[in-house]
């Protein structure tokens, strides 16, 4: 593994409290390897069986879920240093009921997911660590996904709006917040029609609601809660 991304991997919350070297050693141990990708590739379809977990070593990736009627709604916009597949890799059942798209060109780094459960002869103090963490993870990204429910279950558009651009203002704890979707995306993520979304938006604006700049928001209401 590139030293380059040792150090970047040694941030990530999947390897908190494991050493550079531990964690190249353990790469090679778990049978890791690195694939890059153009934007609009596929990286996992739906109905595709999952075994590995995925690293974005660079870019970003959307999680997409598509009806019957082919309508395709965004389920999570994951960017550089996420992790992605898991929720599917250490179900009973490994066929995914997402696909997986990428979003910016990426390298992905892939882990298969029994190794990384199931420590190896050596009981690595290290492997440990990283089947804590990884729980840890997976605890977070489910936390996300009630995030989710919680924004699409509100009844209007500007609810939607305003509980996702208040919720990722708690998160970053500041006046002034950057989302990291794009109005397309964060209208896929909302389950809205673009138009409307923008529409909303400026309705808002003109409201005094909020304010923003491309993908910069000052949350006005929040003053108010």
């Amino acid at each position: 593994m590139h030293d380059v991304y040792l150090k970047q991997l040694q941030k990530l919350p999947l390897f908190v409290g494991i050493k550079k070297n531990d964690i190249d050693s353990m790469l090679a141990c778990l049978g890791s390897y690195v694939r890059s990708y153009k934007k609009g590739e596929l990286i996992f379809l739906a109905g595709e069986t999952v075994k590995h977990i995925g690293i974005i070593l660079s870019g970003s990736v959307s999680m997409i879920k598509e009806d019957i009627w082919g309508t395709q709604t965004l389920i999570a916009f994951m960017k550089t240093g996420e992790v992605f597949g898991e929720t599917f890799a250490c179900g009973n059942l490994f066929d995914s009921n997402v696909t997986f798209s990428v979003s910016a060109d990426c390298k992905i780094l892939f882990l298969p997911f029994y190794k990384i459960i199931h420590s190896c002869n050596m009981s690595c103090t290290f492997h440990h660590r990283l089947i804590e963490n990884m729980v840890r993870l997976i605890s977070s990204k489910n936390i996300q996904l009630i995030e989710k429910i919680e924004v699409t279950s509100k009844k209007t558009l500007r609810e939607k709006i305003l509980t996702y651009l208040l919720i990722q203002a708690k998160k970053q704890g500041c006046e002034y917040f950057d989302i990291p979707l794009g109005r397309l995306e964060l209208a896929a993520y909302l389950c809205a029609d673009r138009s409307a979304l923008t529409r909303e938006l400026s309705q808002m604006r003109s409201e005094g609601l909020l304010d923003f700049e491309k993908n910069t928001f000052h949350l006005l209401e929040l003053n108010n809660r």
